[in-house]
């Protein structure tokens, strides 16, 4: 029971005793619940807790908070070695040693019966759910751990492209960037048939004296002789299953349209989709009028329609199995490997025009002021009135019409777009974050090489659908919580207190104010922003508050989205191509009885605890794997072009050299420090810069500079140039204000650069968003 006070706040040894009584387990809610605190007391609790983490007496998570140095519920940790009875020994893989010491040891348990794909070995990473133990053990262990999953096993093979050599035998190219130019050499007898331009495995063999490290092919996995198959490199890379097992592709041929028994009949009211013009799936559709209610006079009803996946693809099926396995679809320029097979999301889970589709559709009552006045879910069989590209619908709100949107404008599209006008004043007065971050998408030609790479144009109508999505998002999270039901958050945690700490510091060098004060909001980065929009280190800055975000993640606990600025979010508008979606489908489905397919009763906070942890790491290893296609596309199409120069910008400053981003292709490379010229470079983090030990001249990020191509390796990805643009020389006494200070940068080069804002994930990877958003 909470412990009612009558007056002010618990003091700060209190708050400290009841963390330290409940190890992982406390939030803001449960101090608030135990000290019976209002809600309007919440501001001054978030501020407490804060300086209570500035000192270091606490330290926080995500919504979680604890003592210094104890390890959340779920973590991923490196199995480094094994104890005196032969047990597993892991430490955390993210570890600040400065702070925390030496890493906390985790005794892996093994129990007899280990599910497949659990057989953890020294060398490996993996997901572990962890529990404190009562007493340390004579070998130091703090910790016991239970695998989850393996993530990443010990490195004894390299994956590569095989050349062959005249007389038999070959080299391994190896496809990881950090191996580049680090060839193995192939025996005759060891190629295992391997030909020229395969993709293959290769075991390491230990090396005897002086040359290339010797490797033997393991398995042959693909042949690369067209550039329509680099995406297979991150493909296999990092073990994305491709093919779905006999199983699941039976229950997918097995499956039937589904039909009114138990649905709504929505079929007649005009939906539409809205989607990029190579969408092969389209599973939101969006409709909108003015509401008739009096009591609502200027407000409109939105309705958010979302394939019923859930209706196909029931808890412990084999879809489900590979499913969760995938995690969410993972999108390449030359193809899409999907999470549920074709059947499902190209046919009967995609809202086709004129075909009746089952859907979970919210219907949202939005106020005057955009504000969401109520919501319902409803099971409903639909009908698509149209399938739209973005540039298609906005085209026709700018008078350009064609045979599709003609018959559309005034009926649906005018009402979808005045009652986005309406929400937009109501986003606007939540300021979520407002970062301006480039989003390229690479065009390929019909043979598999690139085409050319464009920054497609922000419009309305992406930002229409967005923040339907949005709305139909936060509505899922309330209802279930409403209904007590586990799910899957989507969360994002504000920047930690190091990486605001080195913000400040950053834009101090540039003689902007960075108030950091109370409750840390979007808006107190969006100020900052708004200061050198318009001016030269307008990039600079939106990169440098970018990399200081935390990443968006799943998560079983809420603790809110702050890029967003909402307390509740989860993912309710793509079950075709994250699992999570689909999850929250389940909870819908059983809060609200709505019939087959819904969550089993049985399901634990804890179990979805691990399946957050889960897919928040496949999430990011499609991230990853996209982003090396991208890289390894845009090196072959450079390759010819050695000696070429380039304009770019500076992306990253680190001890090993400069990274510059061209700015017609958005390709990556690096410049070595010990080419950058005559004098010593140090690397100064607190700038961004790399600073001449004898001039002082800078190379700082977001400098516009000039770049030679000297080399290309496409198998790799990898880009190296040579600087041809003089550093910048220190400027002494100039005005100091906003203008002179990005001046003072890059004199007379800057560029204004409006685009998207997320910046977390791919071009192209998504049609709703990126990391951090959504």
């Amino acid at each position: 029971m909470a412990k009612q006070r009558d007056r002010g706040f618990p003091t700060t040894d209190a708050i400290v005793a009841f963390i330290r009584a409940h190890p992982g387990k406390v939030g803001t809610r449960e101090i608030a619940r135990e000290f019976g605190l209002k809600n309007s007391d919440r501001a001054e609790l978030k501020r407490i807790l804060r300086e209570l983490a500035d000192k270091g007496t606490i330290k926080k998570r995500g919504r979680e908070i604890s003592e210094p140095d104890i390890l959340p519920a779920t973590v991923l940790a490196d199995i480094t070695s094994r104890d005196s009875d032969g047990e597993l020994i892991a430490i955390p893989a993210e570890w600040d040693e400065v702070e925390g010491g030496e890493p906390p040891k985790i005794r892996i348990h093994s129990p007899k019966r280990q599910q497949a794909g659990t057989a953890a070995g020294i060398g490996d990473r993996a997901l572990l759910r962890v529990e404190q133990l009562e007493e340390h053990d004579s070998e130091g262990t703090v910790y016991r751990g239970r695998v989850i999953k393996i993530i990443d096993r010990a490195r004894t093979r390299v994956l590569g492209i095989f050349r062959s050599l005249p007389g038999g035998g070959g080299r391994l190219i190896p496809v990881d960037k950090k191996q580049a130019g680090r060839e193995l050499n192939i025996a005759k007898a060891d190629t295992r048939g391997a030909e020229d331009g395969d993709l293959v495995s290769v075991d390491l063999v230990r090396s005897r004296g002086f040359g290339l490290a010797s490797g033997k092919v393991k398995e042959r996995l693909s042949s690369l002789a067209s550039e329509k198959a680099i995406s297979l490199i991150a493909i296999h890379a990092h073990e994305i299953p491709q093919g779905f097992s006999p199983s699941a592709l039976r229950e997918a041929e097995e499956a039937r349209p589904a039909s009114l028994r138990g649905r709504e009949d929505w079929r007649d009211v005009p939906l539409l989709t809205i989607d990029p013009p190579d969408a092969k799936d389209h599973d939101d559709a969006v409709h909108a009028e003015p509401d008739r209610d009096p009591n609502n006079k200027g407000g409109y009803i939105v309705n958010v329609a979302i394939a019923d996946v859930a209706f196909y693809v029931r808890p412990g099926s084999a879809l489900d199995h590979d499913a969760l396995e995938r995690g969410n679809s993972v999108y390449f320029p030359d193809r899409v490997v999907p999470m549920l097979p074709e059947r499902i999301s190209n046919d009967l889970c995609s809202l086709v025009p004129g075909e009746p589709r089952g859907a979970l559709a919210v219907r949202l009552v939005i106020g005057k002021d955009g504000r969401k006045r109520s919501h319902s879910f409803h099971r409903i069989l639909m009908r698509s009135a149209a399938k739209l590209h973005y540039a298609q619908a906005q085209a026709a709100i700018d008078g350009r019409v064609d045979d599709t949107t003609g018959p559309l404008l005034a009926p649906i599209l005018k009402p979808l777009y005045d009652a986005y006008a309406v929400v937009k004043h109501a986003r606007d007065e939540r300021d979520p974050l407002d970062l301006e971050i480039p989003e390229r998408k690479i065009l390929l030609k019909a043979d598999g090489t690139v085409d050319r790479v464009i920054v497609p144009e922000r419009l309305d109508a992406h930002k229409l659908i967005e923040e339907f999505m949005i709305l139909a998002n936060v509505a899922a999270a309330e209802m279930l919580e409403r209904k007590t039901l586990p799910l899957i958050y989507r969360v994002h945690d504000e920047p930690s207190l190091e990486k605001v700490h080195a913000l400040q510091e950053f834009l101090k060098t540039l003689d902007l104010p960075f108030a950091k004060s109370g409750v840390l909001r979007p808006s107190l980065f969006n100020r900052v922003l708004a200061q050198v929009k318009g001016h030269d280190a307008e990039s600079l800055v939106n990169e440098v508050v970018l990399r200081s975000q935390a990443q968006a993640e799943y998560s079983a606990e809420n603790y809110g989205h702050f890029g967003l600025n909402l307390r509740r979010y989860a993912h309710f508008t793509s079950p075709i191509r994250r699992y999570a979606d689909l999850v929250v489908h389940r909870a819908l489905i059983r809060g609200l009885g709505l019939g087959e397919g819904a969550l089993p009763d049985s399901e634990t906070v804890e179990h979805l605890g691990e399946v957050a942890a889960q897919i928040s790491l496949t999430e990011r290893r499609a991230m990853k794997a996209e982003r090396e296609t991208a890289d390894r596309l845009i090196a072959h199409f450079l390759a010819d072009r050695i000696g070429a120069t380039f304009q770019g910008r500076i992306s990253g400053v680190t001890r090993a050299g400069l990274f510059v981003k061209l700015e017609d292709t958005g390709a990556d490379g690096l410049i070595p420090i010990r080419t950058l010229g005559s004098e010593y470079f140090n690397y100064d983090e607190t700038r961004h810069a790399l600073v001449g030990s004898r001039s002082g001249a800078m190379h700082r990020l977001g400098d516009v500079v000039d770049v030679r191509l000297v080399e290309a390796a496409p198998v790799a990805g990898a880009l190296r140039f040579e600087l041809l643009s003089e550093a910048s020389l220190p400027q002494r006494g100039r005005k100091r204000h906003a203008s002179a200070a990005t001046a003072k940068i890059d004199p007379g080069r800057g560029t204004r650069r409006k685009d998207r804002k997320e910046g977390m994930q791919k071009s192209g990877q998504s049609k709703k968003g990126k990391s951090w958003k959504h």
